[in-house]
């Protein structure tokens, strides 16, 4: 399970890295347009320490990577992103991850994030991605639905939520500043928020 998650951070770095011009763009329309050059920035960083050493636990790797993005990543979101992470580490097991441990997992995320940025959903941030993928997998469970239709449907929701930030106004952040002008671009966090979210379901689920 150890290398199953190592594997599972390393291609996140790769997917990250990839898109680091993508998001870049995204940011320069409302925000700093640094996003994606300070996320790819910490996760080639993370890339090197993960494959220089060897981990005895889930909650390590976790560590690492908050400890590494808090570290690398400038502007907000490597606090809030090594936050998240953070929190993810004091409550992952090494044993094979069920829906309640997902759940678990989605709301220590979002309860970091909102303890260092004080937002909320609807202010078109990365938590307007992860609230409803989080929403998804509890309504997943109190409906008793089977783990691979769950992920999916996740998945979905996140899609979703990215998404919904273009209408949206912000209230939080550089892009706040923009006021109404910041109505008609997709906000950067929730965009990169969504290819972690996709990254970790898609390598869950094959």
């Amino acid at each position: 399970m150890v290398n199953r998650t190592k594997k599972l951070l390393l291609k996140t770095a790769a997917v990250i890295i990839e898109n680091k011009e993508y998001l870049t763009e995204l940011d320069a329309a409302i925000g700093d347009g640094d996003h994606g050059i300070n996320l790819a920035r910490g996760f080639k960083k993370l890339k090197e320490k993960l494959e220089k050493e060897n981990f005895e636990g889930r909650d390590e790797l976790f560590k690492l990577t908050a400890m590494t993005l808090i570290s690398n990543v400038g502007g907000a979101s490597g606090p809030l992103y090594g936050t998240a992470f953070l929190n993810i580490s004091k409550v992952i097991s090494d044993n094979k991850l069920d829906l309640d441990d997902l759940v678990e997992i989605a709301e220590e995320s979002i309860a970091g994030i909102q303890k260092r940025g004080k937002a909320e959903a609807g202010e078109k941030t990365m938590l307007d991605t992860i609230i409803p993928a989080a929403e998804s997998l509890k309504h997943s469970r109190a409906n008793k639905v089977d783990l691979e239709t769950a992920l999916n449907n996740c998945l979905e929701k996140a899609a979703e939520g990215m998404k919904s930030t273009i209408e949206m106004q912000a209230t939080k952040g550089r892009a706040s500043y923009l006021g109404e002008r910041s109505i008609g671009h997709q906000d950067p966090g929730a965009t990169s928020s969504y290819l972690m979210i996709k990254t970790f379901i898609k390598s869950y689920l094959n």
